[in-house]
């Protein structure tokens, strides 16, 4: 898993293509979220959800993802989310299923593709 610092740099590269946000509880910073998105081709990829293993189980990355579903649906292009994980036990594939993604069958690396159908834009 990257660190902050390095997805942050990776963003600072990427300024057209990065989203990302700080998650927190209240005024504590307690997690970050951040995606690639490409409106023209279009492509909307999960980048990192990073929640700090002391604030872990408390239901804050399931809310960040939530609202970063809601942002996503409201964008013509978007029509699903992919992400990927390291496959291994206590990874992120269940958090992700039960959130509704599914695995593709496709490997990027040794990483495991997963998609989210977000359905038709939200009027």
């Amino acid at each position: 898993m990257a660190s902050n610092a390095k997805s942050l740099a990776q963003a600072l590269f990427q300024p057209k293509h990065a989203w990302f946000r700080a998650i927190h509880a209240g005024d504590i910073p307690v997690g970050f979220i951040m995606t690639y998105e490409d409106r023209e081709k279009p492509e909307f990829f999960l980048w990192r959800i990073m929640v700090d293993s002391e604030h872990q189980g408390r239901g804050y990355a399931r809310e960040a993802l939530e609202l970063l579903v809601e942002r996503l649906r409201s964008i013509p292009q978007a029509r699903q989310l992919t992400t990927c994980h390291v496959p291994g036990e206590g990874g992120p594939g269940g958090f992700y299923q039960k959130f509704g993604f599914r695995y593709t069958g496709d490997k990027m690396g040794e990483e495991l593709a997963m998609k989210l159908e977000l359905g038709p834009p939200v009027s």
